[in-house]
């Protein structure tokens, strides 16, 4: 997958997690598989470095493509391609349009698409030329303030957990994603069944209609790490 392509799904994904309040547990994701990523988060840098405008001369603006260039070739080079697998698994289900199409034909070596990169080219220097408007930041400003109130979010979130949770917690972000999304569904289905029994046995209504929703919730719940950390220290209290 184009990198231009996986960036533009993160940051649409981001966007809608924000608006649908499932944004904490996103952001413990994207911070572990992106902003933790020296490789990915310098690369990313590049997409965003390059796709501003900044008022520069045109030799200017060709030396920072060269150099970015250069940059992107040896960042992408210490990438493994579980790394990219990784993210891609995590978004590859967003619909979106790369927004960085040029760019990734900038940085592709494909030769049979050596005149796309010419125009991409060109188109970019353009850019990096024109100057900076007011309102030139209308799309990308809201990935912005997601990523800085969800940094704030995450920060409370791990800050009011009690130490063993903490510990749990950090174990199962550095867990290989694959193993723990087949642990997720047996521990699933395990609450599930303890949780039906419960409600089997409890007589009051509103203790009912709470396991009733929670059992709801599980069921539609897709795997990530976060929802894990939750699912586990769910199962230690019933």
């Amino acid at each position: 997958m184009k990198i231009g392509l996986l960036k533009s799904k993160i940051e649409k994904y981001l966007i809608e997690s924000y608006k649908n309040e499932t944004l904490k547990e996103n952001m413990f994701v994207f911070k572990e598989l992106v902003l933790e990523n020296k490789n990915i988060s310098k690369i990313f840098f590049l997409y965003d470095n390059l796709s501003q405008r900044k008022n520069l001369s045109e030799s200017t603006a060709n030396e920072l493509i060269n150099q970015s260039i250069v940059i992107y070739e040896n960042s992408l080079n210490k990438l493994s391609k579980k790394e990219l697998n990784d993210i891609n698994l995590w978004v590859g289900h967003v619909k979106s349009k790369n927004e960085y199409s040029d760019i990734d034909n900038l940085f592709s070596n494909n030769i049979l698409t050596l005149e796309e990169k010419i125009k991409s080219k060109k188109l970019i220097v353009e850019n990096l030329k024109s100057q900076n408007l007011l309102g030139q930041n209308i799309v990308t400003a809201p990935l912005n303030v997601v990523v800085e109130t969800a940094n704030k979010t995450v920060k409370n979130f791990i800050n009011n957990l009690e130490e063993s949770s903490k510990e749990t917690l950090m174990k199962i972000l550095k867990e290989d994603e694959n193993k723990l999304e087949t642990k997720y569904e047996i521990l699933k289905e395990t609450v599930v069944e303890k949780l039906q029994d419960l409600k089997t046995n409890e007589k009051d209504n509103v203790v009912l209609q709470t396991i009733t929703e929670t059992i709801l919730k599980l069921e539609k719940e897709n795997f990530d790490k976060i929802n894990y950390f939750r699912l586990s220290e769910l199962n230690k209290s019933i």
